[in-house]
């Protein structure tokens, strides 16, 4: 990675949404270039200290994949949106920090594992925070489209954000979760941070139904049975 790097930094990765407009197949499983969108994710928020992945316990094979070691957790009630998964994650990665004695890291990467090139994003996102220390930075697209979800937050400032509010976190949104956070726009590479949320989308990285990292290769003969 090239240009200035924050001191040191964790990473929380949402990993499961309902994927309802997938007709519910886990976008975490879809492949890219041969590689599942989680372990694409993972890979690109190496260097971070500790690694939270929010999902399904259905994951747990991929996370050795990419050569990161993280933890997987899960917001409670599973499904109940990005805040409480971001909370889950924070959580974790507390009890993990505390555990070894060891200090929290000054930034939070929050990256959700449904935008294939991310890996384009996070050195900029990155060298943003090196650059301006003062607030947390999320990415925009050329569109002008704010992402809450591939952003590089100011620690302590996530945590009183997960912290707040009487009703918790579940189904809360992600801005709702942010509303005092202080954030600046930072421009990432065209298409780092576009997301696969519909099989339109998916078309366009080669992704058809069926191409889980668990499904049986096309022509093979656990396919013909199926």
């Amino acid at each position: 990675m090239s240009g200035p790097v924050p001191a040191g930094y964790d990473a929380v990765i949402l990993a499961g949404g309902r994927s309802s407009r997938l007709n519910g197949e886990p976008k975490a499983e879809l492949e890219v270039g041969g590689e599942a969108l989680l372990v694409r994710t993972l890979k690109a928020a190496h260097g971070a200290a500790y690694v939270a992945v929010a999902g399904p316990p259905s994951l747990a094979g991929l996370l050795p994949v990419s050569g990161e070691t993280a933890l997987l957790v899960r917001e409670d009630p599973p499904f109940a949106g990005p805040a409480a998964a971001v909370g889950a994650a924070l959580t974790a990665i507390a009890s993990s920090a505390d555990r070894d004695g060891r200090a929290r890291s000054p930034w939070t990467l929050v990256l959700a594992c449904d935008m294939p090139e991310i890996q384009r994003a996070v050195p900029v996102l990155l060298a943003a925070a090196a650059a301006d220390p003062s607030r947390s930075v999320l990415a925009v697209d050329t569109a002008g489209k704010v992402q809450p979800l591939a952003g590089l937050y100011r620690t302590g400032s996530l945590l009183d954000a997960a912290a707040a509010g009487p009703d918790g976190l579940a189904n809360l949104s992600m801005f709702s979760m942010l509303a005092r956070v202080q954030w600046r726009e930072v421009a990432v590479p065209e298409g780092s941070t576009a997301d696969v949320d519909t099989w339109a989308d998916a078309g366009k990285w080669g992704i058809q139904p069926g191409t889980r990292t668990d499904a049986p290769p096309p022509g093979s003969a656990a396919a013909a049975k199926d």
